[in-house]
């Protein structure tokens, strides 16, 4: 490959110091300021890699940002323009980002309050929370390419407006195809992130036995009784203990952990996993349940 990216990787395994022999300032992947970048194009095969029915004037809306336009316009100004030549013609997204977020944190609650019913609100708020979050949503659209249609100010661009812009395409694809589609592709970028969470690495729950007691109390169950099942090591610095959980003389959880306290509340954890169906080995997330629809007009109409 005879470019300088292409250069550097073969120089990789030589030891040649290609930093101070080409001038990487340049941004290669800005790509749509070149002049062979064909903009519009670009928009389609973002489209169809999709496979999603967008409008592209909305979706050439949803990757326009303020801060494009106004730097765009302070450009043009410091060009000497007149006034009606420095004013750009273009919308930006936030009013389609900002539709996307509220359907988007509408869905994916309805999602979670049918496939895990025992989870108070709090709990789905925290998985909510987590899946929109700055950090995971300018994730998932980095891997989808958003970024190199993105039109922002600063490079790279940065993760808050990667998050907005990603919700603008959510947005202008729920003016284009309805809230059936939208939240399908919702569920299909969001619930896998998921995957080898622990609900309680999402949700932190400050004092577990005492919510455990709360939501016991709630169900007409007596208050579980501590007891320890198992030790190892106690003799040493490195102790580790097991604590069950009991109630009417059953074992409803046992926890390890490195002190007593420590081994106690895990096991809390483990109840309350239990109790709210949200455990390590619970069942993947089913994908053909026909209340994927019902989901989505409940979003809607929450919106």
């Amino acid at each position: 490959c005879a470019t300088p990216q292409g250069l550097a990787l073969g120089f990789l395994n030589t030891g040649f110091d290609f930093q101070k022999q080409f001038d990487f300032s340049f941004p290669f992947d800005r790509l749509k300021e070149k002049p062979n970048w064909d903009y519009h194009a670009e928009i389609q095969a973002f489209s169809h890699r999709l496979h999603e029915n967008f409008s592209l004037d909305l979706l050439k809306t949803a990757f326009v940002n303020s801060c494009y336009i106004e730097g765009e316009e302070a450009r043009r100004r410091e060009l000497g323009l007149d006034k009606e030549t420095v004013a750009l013609n273009l919308q930006d997204n936030s009013k389609l980002a900002e539709q996307g977020m509220s359907f988007s944190r509408s869905y994916l609650t309805q999602c979670f309050e049918g496939a895990y019913p025992d989870l108070p609100a709090k709990g789905i708020g925290a998985l909510v929370d987590f899946l929109t979050s700055q950090e995971l949503v300018s994730y998932v659209a980095q891997n989808l390419s958003i970024q190199d249609l993105t039109l922002c100010k600063e490079f790279p661009v940065p993760p808050d407006v990667l998050q907005r812009t990603f919700f603008a395409v959510v947005g202008a694809l729920l003016d284009s195809s309805g809230p059936e589609k939208t939240g399908i592709f919702v569920r299909d970028f969001f619930i896998p992130q998921l995957i080898g969470k622990d609900l309680f690495e999402i949700w932190e729950v400050v004092n577990p036995m005492g919510l455990l007691v709360e939501e016991l109390t709630r169900r007409n169950i007596p208050s579980p009784e501590p007891r320890i099942t198992r030790q190892l090591g106690i003799s040493t610095v490195l102790p580790l203990y097991f604590v069950g959980l009991y109630c009417d003389k059953k074992i409803i959880a046992e926890g390890p952990g490195e002190t007593l306290f420590a081994a106690e509340e895990e096991a809390a954890r483990v109840a309350l996993r239990k109790l709210y169906g949200y455990t390590e080995n619970r069942r993947p997330w089913d994908y053909s349940k026909p209340k994927q629809g019902l989901a989505a007009e409940k979003a809607i109409s929450s919106n």
